[in-house]
């Protein structure tokens, strides 16, 4: 994009394209001449997204960006952990991820657009919009009034109970949604009694006073193995779930029944023994739900694009190469 033959061949993709992807940062587009406003005016039907950590507009749009800061910054972390612990991470790159999905549904409603207008547009995806309208799930502008820590550890607030308990042999999460669901759970309990009481079927109540609640839930699953448990919470309907590390995770039948464990084949290397990652979780009852090839290396496909699309002919990619066109 730095030679004016270079933009030729760009532009020419452009033409044949639907869809362009880029994720750098506010400003450098424009700098290469390659912003939306200069590719709708070599393909008014171009559905532009631009993946960026702030935006694409605001003041901080030219900020630098990675998963950590943006969890940070768009709250995330102030409400992860405990209450009297200093605030944390999420386990995984939990922004990372869930902009890459946003920007699909973004693409694909700009392309479905796009085949009624006629015209393309521009899909700005911001990694700090997207978490926050996850951390915006809860009512945290309430928290202070209602004297909450914003850091409620595994609980949620607006429950009782909902949080993990300690078994024999390890952990386990159980939550009450709704009374139904708190009284089928006093009956695995074996605390039948309190369902008697009017204050205890309160759902405000047991919220603003948790602290019982979980000393009630904590008495019976510490007296129980985390096998027990769960078995008893099963056949009560009750919502419930071990704590799964990782070993736990590949030894889960259910997972395998639904192929979402799969072996990763590296394109390159050869490996000592599997990598496990996960499968396509988006089941399609018609078409294929799995991956057939590994991602793609750095220009693995160029000669298919370029000649496929382009028409170029072997000479004249390898010219070009020679010339560090491409």
């Amino acid at each position: 994009m730095r030679s004016a033959e270079g933009m030729e061949l760009y532009q020419e993709l452009l033409r044949k394209s639907d869809i362009l992807v880029e994720n750098l940062r506010p400003g450098a587009a424009e700098r290469l001449g390659i912003d939306y406003q200069a590719n709708r005016r070599i393909n008014p039907k171009i559905v532009h997204c631009a993946l960026t950590g702030y935006g694409s507009t605001g003041g901080d749009r030219k900020l630098k960006a990675y998963d950590l800061m943006i969890q940070a910054g768009a709250g995330l972390m102030s409400i992860t952990g405990e209450p009297d612990s200093p605030p944390s991470k999420a386990g995984t790159a939990l922004a990372d991820g869930i902009t890459g999905a946003f920007a699909v549904s973004g693409i694909l409603a700009a392309l479905l657009e796009q085949r009624i207008s006629g015209e393309g547009q521009f899909v700005d995806v911001s990694m700090a919009d997207c978490l926050l309208s996850l951390v915006l799930d809860e009512p945290l502008d309430c928290y202070e009034r209602l004297n909450q820590s914003l850091r409620q550890g595994n609980r949620i607030m607006r429950f009782s109970p909902f949080n993990t308990y300690p078994t024999t042999d390890g952990t386990v999460a159980i939550g009450a949604a709704t009374n139904e669901d708190w009284v089928a759970l006093l009956h695995a309990m074996g605390r039948s009694d309190l369902a008697q009481s009017e204050t205890w079927m309160s759902m405000g109540w047991r919220v603003a006073n948790n602290a019982q609640v979980d000393a009630v839930v904590t008495a019976w699953t510490q007296a129980l193995t985390t096998a027990e448990a769960i078995d008893a919470l099963n056949c009560s309907d009750v919502a419930a779930s071990p704590i799964r590390n990782f070993s736990d995770i590949m030894q889960w039948k259910h997972l395998r029944e639904r192929d979402m464990l799969q072996p990763l084949r590296h394109p390159t290397e050869t490996l000592a023994g599997d990598v496990i990652g996960a499968g396509f979780p988006i089941k399609l009852s018609r078409t294929h739900k799995g991956y057939v090839d590994p991602a793609p290396a750095l220009g693995q496909n160029n000669t298919e694009i370029y000649a496929g699309l382009l028409g170029l002919s072997d000479g004249q990619i390898g010219e070009l190469k020679d010339r560090q066109i491409i």
